[in-house]
């Protein structure tokens, strides 16, 4: 590849709604012009994720995530190299994880929770975009979610909302926020901040 790629770093709270703006910005360009590599393919095995003071895993913290692996392999992609990691598959036993394939390309979006707070993934960051939503929605949409795609009981939400979610967003991704290059509210629709980030990005791969 004549020029390295450009890497884009995207994390926001739980539910501040990352994944539309993902989806957003993947269905922009062709898969030989951008690549995407979630930090959420990248958790530790069962027995390693810590256990809160009630007994219950919580996933919402950064020493969750191999993030020495997910940084180098994100070091591969700059220098051209191809790279494979297991799929996540959330520790269900049923579920064969596939392997996943990235390819470098002239866009590189690096996303998730602590994309900020590990400081050998940030260093390696050319633009850190942050996306915000008030609490009140990011809960609301989270019960949303999880009931329907993870199966989950509204108390079971709420308890990882008072004690595993916020406790880490204000503690690790929150005071993150004033070293990103673009703040992108999303109470209502993220629109104009996406157009803004696509007209840019779109300079990268002319």
């Amino acid at each position: 590849m004549a020029t390295k790629p450009f890497i884009v770093g995207i994390t926001g709270g739980s539910a501040s709604g990352k994944t539309s703006f993902l989806k957003d910005i993947l269905n922009t360009f062709s898969e030989d012009q951008i690549c995407l590599i979630s930090q959420d393919n990248y958790y530790r095995t069962l027995d390693l994720i810590p256990l809160d003071q009630n007994g219950v895993y919580n996933f919402d913290l950064p020493v969750t995530i191999n993030h020495e692996l997910f940084a180098d392999h994100l070091s591969q992609l700059h220098a051209g190299k191809t790279v494979q990691t297991p799929e996540y598959t959330f520790n269900n036993p049923n579920v064969v994880p596939r392997t996943l394939t990235y390819h470098p390309t002239p866009i590189i979006i690096v996303e998730g929770l602590f994309v900020f707070h590990f400081p050998d993934v940030a260093s390696q960051l050319d633009l850190k975009v942050y996306i915000t939503a008030k609490n009140r929605i990011k809960l609301d949409r989270r019960l949303v979610r999880d009931q329907a795609e993870r199966g989950l009981t509204e108390e079971i939400i709420n308890y990882q909302w008072k004690h595993h979610v916020r406790p880490a967003y204000r503690e690790f991704v929150k005071p993150h926020k004033d070293e990103a290059d673009i703040v992108i509210p999303n109470n209502q629709h993220y629109k104009k901040g996406l157009d803004v980030l696509l007209a840019f990005l779109k300079t990268k791969v002319s």
